[in-house]
């Protein structure tokens, strides 16, 4: 009984300042991510109060924000959206880990570290955080941008690349061989193209068979039904990302536009969670010695994932805001990382590996939403327009041969 009315105390107690935090945010125009992500640090492991009655609750949450954000950003779009924008943004996806994975991985040879710490460190400087780009994009109200679909694209390339890279990089660090590797990597193989093809072929099915006449039925099926393919997708060594996406995807109609409604509030509860729970599992004693490689880390990778967003999206097409604001809105990382940054502590690869992981992946996941905010201020839409009008000034005046 007192471990269940510390746990009520602590939750309340989060919940209540995460929205005061929130509010103070939005009132200052930040997004409220970094803020949830500080209170993490101030009450996890090393910070000033610990949370430890909740700890497996947020935990728990924390699971349930990622599922809620992906699934939200897949009833978005339709099945045949993503195709085409899968197919359209496939050299995009190659140019997007050479840009950002290489770099980790020659970061991580260069401190001295062997071929796994390599590894792993190119794995956590290529992927984005879907989690935190997809709570930023609703924040900021460009879910209906022209150059989000090309931001989606990259993030769905990264996830289901994740697919393939984790059981490889998983069956490297545990050592059990070349064919382990590959049988593992058959399972998600199998998986991802069975639920893409469900998600594809039979998505109208699955949306006529829920009503969208009984709210709670519906809310009820359809978050049901996204913890249940992701809970499989995880099993088979895919990521319940993936998983949940697809599920979002497979949604079409007045369901998808019913159930958008009514996950939105879940959506962001959990999410807040996600972040705190990320900033929970981190020691600020650890961070001090990593800090500076890891800022210098970070910087790199930043800018490489800027020129991937800003590449992407002048071949798409879009116009230079437009390319800003796609490589902007990719730098932070989250998830991903912080999970393949945790298969190589379990492995017990390069001990220094976990603290200088943490730090890049906070030092990104704080600053990325504030560069991502950068193009709405008018000093940067001025410094936009004066290079767009210098580039059409430059173009006018080239001899034209006949």
């Amino acid at each position: 009984m007192h471990h269940t009315t510390v746990l009520l105390i602590e939750i309340g107690a989060l919940l209540f300042g995460l929205g005061m935090l929130g509010r103070a945010g939005r009132r200052f125009g930040l997004s409220p991510i970094p803020l949830y992500l500080l209170a993490g640090l101030a009450f996890g492991h090393g910070g000033l109060v610990p949370l430890s009655a909740s700890e497996e609750f947020i935990g728990i949450g924390a699971q349930m924000g990622v599922i809620l954000l992906l699934v939200m950003l897949g009833l978005e779009y339709s099945a045949d959206e993503l195709v085409g924008n899968l197919r359209s943004a496939a050299p995009a996806g190659v140019i997007d880990m050479l840009l950002n994975a290489l770099p980790g991985a020659l970061f991580a040879l260069l401190l001295g570290w062997d071929a796994k710490a390599a590894l792993v460190l190119a794995g956590i400087t290529w992927v984005s955080s879907s989690g935190v780009i997809a709570k930023v994009l609703a924040d900021l109200g460009r879910l209906g941008n022209r150059e989000t679909p090309v931001i989606l694209s990259v993030l769905v390339i990264e996830d289901l690349a994740m697919a393939f890279y984790l059981p490889i990089a998983t069956a490297v660090l545990a050592g059990v061989g070349l064919l382990g590797g590959l049988s593992t990597l058959g399972v998600a193989v199998v998986t991802v193209v069975a639920v893409l093809v469900v998600a594809i072929r039979y998505g109208g099915a699955i949306s006529r068979f829920m009503s969208v006449k009984d709210p709670e039925a519906l809310l009820l099926s359809v978050f049901g039904l996204t913890l249940f393919v992701s809970g499989v997708a995880a099993e088979l060594k895919v990521s319940e990302a993936v998983g949940a996406f697809l599920v979002g995807i497979a949604l079409s109609g007045p369901v998808a536009h019913h159930a958008t409604e009514m996950l939105s509030p879940l959506r962001d509860l959990f999410a807040a969670v996600f972040f705190v729970f990320f900033g929970l599992s981190t020691d600020p004693a650890d961070m001090p010695p990593v800090l500076l490689p890891a800022f210098g880390l970070a910087v790199l990778t930043m800018l490489t994932k800027i020129a991937t967003g800003y590449l992407a999206a002048r071949r798409a097409g879009i116009a230079l805001p437009g390319r800003l604001r796609t490589g902007l809105a990719l730098t932070p990382r989250g998830e991903f990382s912080v999970v393949i940054a945790g298969l190589a502590v379990a492995s017990g690869v390069e001990p220094r590996l976990a603290p200088l992981a943490t730090a890049y992946v906070l030092i990104t996941v704080v600053s990325g939403p504030m560069l991502a905010r950068l193009p709405d201020y008018a000093w940067f839409r001025t410094l936009v327009r004066r290079r767009m009008a210098a580039q059409r000034s430059t173009t006018n005046s080239l001899p034209t041969v006949e």
